[in-house]
C-alpha cells in the first residue's frame, strides 16, 4: 500500500500503536494534507482509508477547480473587452476583422 502513495509523492505519517482492550488500533495521516488522518485494526486496513480519503478529497478538489473555471476561452471577444476595457493581456490575440 505504502507504495501507491510514494507513486502521488505523499507520505504517511503513522502514530504509535494504542490498544484498546486486546486489539490494536493504527492510526495515521498524510503528512502533506494532516486533515486526512484514520485509524483502523491493521495497518493495511489503515493504508486503504487514508487511500480512499485522498481519493475523495482530490476528486472533490478536481471538481471544485471545474466549478470555477472562467477563462478567456469562454468569453467571446465582446464579453473580454466589456470586462477588460480593451485592455489586452498577455497570451491572448485576436483579429476583430475576422468572425
Amino acid at each position: 500500500m505504502n507504495e501507491q502513495f510514494e507513486a502521488l509523492h505523499l507520505q504517511v505519517v503513522t502514530l504509535p500503536i494504542e490498544f484498546k482492550g486486546e486489539l490494536p488500533v493504527y492510526k495515521g495521516f498524510i503528512r502533506e494534507f494532516p486533515f486526512i488522518s484514520a485509524e483502523a485494526g491493521s495497518k493495511a486496513s489503515l493504508y486503504k482509508k487514508l487511500l480512499e480519503a485522498y481519493q475523495l478529497f482530490a476528486q472533490s478538489q478536481l471538481e471544485e477547480q471545474e466549478d470555477e473555471k472562467m477563462t478567456s476561452e469562454l468569453l467571446s471577444v465582446d464579453q473580454l473587452l466589456k470586462y477588460y476595457d480593451g485592455e489586452v493581456f498577455d497570451g491572448f490575440d485576436f483579429d476583430r476583422e475576422q468572425k
